[in-house]
């Protein structure tokens, strides 16, 4: 797959999961990143980690990082890249996507 295609993480972003993945004691988690409707600009992100990937789930490995995300989030977030922030504001994953038109103030959602 070329970059376009794909949902890419940064150094910052896979050190914090694997923390979180080891402080979990599973080494089978993912972590899946998804678009939902919502959200102050028409479209949300949202993380999650799961135990399994779903039947029509696309799994990326970013530095020993099981990353899946489904079909329909991927047309969304081809090219997007998840960092890993810790800043006055706090602790966050928040996501730098080329294909968002609009992004709110807060990070957490997008318009296209």
């Amino acid at each position: 797959m070329n970059d376009a295609t794909e949902l890419l993480l940064t150094d910052s972003a896979v050190n914090q999961l694997n923390t979180l993945i080891t402080s979990k004691a599973n080494p089978e988690l993912r972590f899946r990143v998804y678009v939902q409707g919502g959200g102050c600009s028409g479209f949300q992100y949202g993380f999650q980690f799961e135990d399994e990937q779903a039947g029509d789930d696309i799994e990326f490995d970013r530095g020993g990082v099981r990353v899946v995300v489904d079909p329909l989030s991927l047309q969304y977030l081809g090219g997007a890249e998840v960092d890993f922030i810790d800043d006055l504001m706090g602790t966050r994953f928040v996501v730098n996507n080329p294909n968002a038109s609009t992004t709110c103030g807060c990070g957490a959602s997008f318009g296209i």
